[in-house]
């Protein structure tokens, strides 16, 4: 059996393959009332059809003012619950796990989505938008200049999370993904490039990483103990000054020791940086992670190929492999997968629909 097909238990729940679907922006919240509608039934049960072992869905905002753009899904009220926990019934009627990655999204709040013949920056207040909050009163290059948090604003952040890790098990959900990556809020806190703060939660590592655990640990306390805590981290800033991925073994040790199970591992987003992208080429921070850290870790990063994933299973640089745009491309990219992996379609979660499209009958 390829490993990318082995079954995979974090606490009480079992994987059914390590083919997962990375979180992917929808902006498809028509109504700007953050509720899921028909687009998101159709795109997540999809993937689930297609044979993928967890669907992580988009970044989740814990709160209005946490949305990327005013169509991003959320988790802040109960009318949000009841279209996730139809998503999420679809999603198992077909064989998958779901996961929602709650997010903020700080400084890099209240923008334009990035559709074709859309408008890009930031959304002015009488257009839709709304006053951008971040670490320090720092930009996003680019980006309105957002206001520096209180503590009576970091307080408010921190119950966000918590009260939607309490609604995403109401809708079912499996996984929570705590989003501490790509230039959102959780990330700012981290980064010194974007935090700039004298107080305790600013200047020192300890400082910097203090929101993040904080969340962690009380997001932990409210989820099920037997349900999985992922974090999404951005392990380097690939800037001199920024985050880097020395302290992002650092933070992963501690982010275990509070209860967090998987660092689904991806990299930038929080200043400009020259990133050399190419096939695989996030994978050695999930590599250094789960070795650094010991804990389990989920690759990302140009992964479009069966054999390609298997191979970073094999040589032990993650425990799982998070599919992307090659997801986007191709629903069903699990199936095709087993097939050049030398599975038969019975031993693959092909619908019973499907099989007569088997990959093996079209290649005789």
């Amino acid at each position: 059996m390829p490993q990318l097909f082995e079954p995979l238990t974090l606490r009480d729940v079992e994987f059914r393959n390590r083919i997962w679907l990375t979180p992917m922006c929808q902006y498809s919240c028509e109504a700007c009332d953050g509720i899921p509608t028909a687009w998101h039934f159709v795109h997540y049960a999809t993937r689930a059809v297609g044979g993928f072992g967890l669907v992580l869905t988009e970044a989740t905002a814990v709160a209005p003012e946490g949305r990327i753009s005013p169509q991003d899904a959320g988790l802040w009220n109960h009318d949000q619950v009841a279209a996730w926990r139809r998503v999420v019934d679809a999603v198992h009627a077909n064989g998958a796990k779901i996961g929602v990655q709650l997010a903020h999204a700080g400084r890099k709040a209240s923008t334009y989505r990035p559709f074709a013949g859309e408008p890009s920056g930031s959304v002015p207040v009488d257009a839709g938008g709304w006053e951008a909050l971040g670490p320090s009163a720092v930009a996003f290059d680019g980006y309105a200049t957002p206001r520096a948090m209180t503590l009576a604003d970091i307080d408010d952040v921190v119950d966000a999370f918590v009260d939607a890790a309490r609604r995403a098990d109401e809708a079912g959900f499996d996984v929570v993904e705590l989003h501490a990556a790509h230039g959102y809020l959780l990330h700012e806190f981290l980064s010194p490039a974007s935090n700039r703060r004298d107080d305790e939660y600013g200047g020192s590592f300890e400082n910097r990483a203090r929101l993040l655990l904080r969340i962690a640990t009380e997001v932990r306390a409210a989820w099920p103990e037997a349900k999985p805590l992922f974090v999404r981290v951005s392990a380097t800033d690939w800037a001199e000054t920024g985050w880097n991925i020395d302290e992002t073994v650092r933070l992963a040790r501690e982010l275990k020791c509070v209860g967090v199970d998987l660092v689904d591992t991806s990299t930038g987003g929080n200043v400009p940086a020259d990133i050399p992208v190419g096939p695989n080429y996030q994978v050695r921070f999930a590599s250094e992670i789960r070795r650094g850290a010991d804990i389990a870790t989920g690759a990302v990063g140009l992964i479009t190929e069966p054999a390609q994933a298997e191979a970073i299973l094999t040589e032990g640089d993650a425990d799982v492999v998070l599919i992307g745009r090659a997801g986007l491309r191709e629903p069903y990219w699990p199936l095709r997968a087993a097939a050049e992996l030398g599975l038969t379609w019975r031993e693959t979660p092909y619908p019973a629909q499907y099989t007569r499209g088997a990959w093996e009958h079209a290649r005789g």
